[in-house]
């Protein structure tokens, strides 16, 4: 690999040096990390599908790898690993399209002064969107559909993954939607708050595991 890649893999005393110098709070990350990721109302083998979702929307290579084996280990197969990420993706997606009934209020005056961003009355606006462009809301709806069909996985495991990935985009409406299809699918409440925590350890984690890229950057530069 060359070595002007901002991804290469560094010796491992050189990707701790950072650990050094905050170790209480780093120690606690640890902790958090291997506590969140741990069997509870959730699965490993299932808390590992929704962290390989994630990693796929943080970008982090360091994540996608270490998860993707550890989703491996709990026998999950590739074509699985498949359909999670077409699930990240449909779910990133979907962030990106429902953010658009906030776009028409600000095109057409903007929200009042006071009022809320994010009304759950707005999720009826989204059929202006898919006045304004059919064929991309056809496309984009048999497409978020189709990725959340029951395939290799269950429809409960899809809708898992979907929340953990809603956390992570911000999108309210995303999270107010698929949450309600999670519920209506048969998951609790106790399984939501595991999947919460999934995608909070692995957001932070792929700051985290950029420790790399800083280091690198740092130490390149000449003061």
């Amino acid at each position: 690999m060359s070595q002007e890649s901002l991804y290469v893999r560094r010796a491992p005393s050189f990707s701790s040096k950072l650990f050094g110098l905050a170790p209480e709070a780093f120690t606690a990350f640890g902790e958090f990390n291997k506590q969140a990721l741990a069997e509870g109302a959730l699965t490993v083998r299932v808390k590992e599908l929704i962290a390989v979702g994630i990693t796929h929307i943080t970008g982090c290579p360091y994540c996608i790898e270490a998860h993707t084996g550890k989703a491996k280990a709990e026998q999950a197969s590739l074509s699985e690993l498949a359909e999670v990420i077409a699930v990240a993706a449909a779910v990133n997606a979907h962030a990106s399209y429902y953010h658009g009934v906030n776009l028409l209020a600000a095109y057409e005056g903007g929200h009042p002064e006071g009022s809320d961003l994010y009304p759950l009355g707005n999720l009826a606006r989204v059929e202006k969107l898919a006045e304004l462009n059919p064929h991309g809301a056809t496309s984009f709806e048999r497409y978020v559909d189709q990725a959340l069909k029951p395939g290799k996985l269950t429809e409960k495991e899809k809708l898992l993954i979907a929340v953990g990935a809603a956390f992570v985009t911000g999108g309210a409406y995303s999270i107010e939607i698929f949450t309600a299809q999670a519920k209506a699918a048969g998951v609790t409440l106790q399984e939501i708050a595991e999947a919460l925590l999934v995608a909070a350890v692995l957001n932070a984690g792929a700051v985290v595991g950029h420790r790399v890229n800083a280091l690198h950057a740092y130490e390149r530069v000449s003061l």
